[in-house]
């Protein structure tokens, strides 16, 4: 049975020098998380991002391990980001890393959703764990 957290959070991104200088559209940072509510933890990534020529169309792919509680139960999970703009219309999800679940979080799944509005953060995190009730 599906299981939702909710809460808000904040970003700090820290842009990286890139590994190639030759392609300016091409850009690397550095993720720090702190999430609050139904999930108290803190996670740290890192994110590749690509621009284009189409102003609206970029992508971008992270990978970040979230360290905490989560509604009670302590331990770490990987979240997969993967966005798309195309022209505008945004396209994000961000799903647990198969088997990343550790301590009372192992067996872990889930997708976890962001709004942002009036600058502030917020994730629903709808997510399975064996043995939750």
């Amino acid at each position: 049975m599906a299981r939702h957290a909710r809460g808000t959070f904040e970003v700090k991104m820290t842009p990286q020098k890139p590994e190639d200088a030759g392609d300016p559209a091409l850009a690397r940072m550095i993720l720090e998380k702190q999430f609050h509510g139904d999930l108290e933890a803190a996670g740290k990534g890192q994110m590749l991002s690509a621009g284009t020529a189409v102003e609206g169309s970029a992508v971008y792919v992270a990978v970040e391990r979230v360290t905490g509680t989560l509604q009670g139960r302590k331990g770490s999970f990987v979240l997969h980001h993967r966005g798309i703009m195309d022209r505008g219309k945004p396209s994000l999800t961000i799903e647990v890393a198969p088997d990343s679940g550790t301590g009372d979080l192992t067996g872990l799944t889930g997708t976890l959703s962001i709004e942002i509005a009036n600058g502030k953060h917020s994730y629903d995190f709808e997510y399975t764990l064996p043995g939750a009730s």
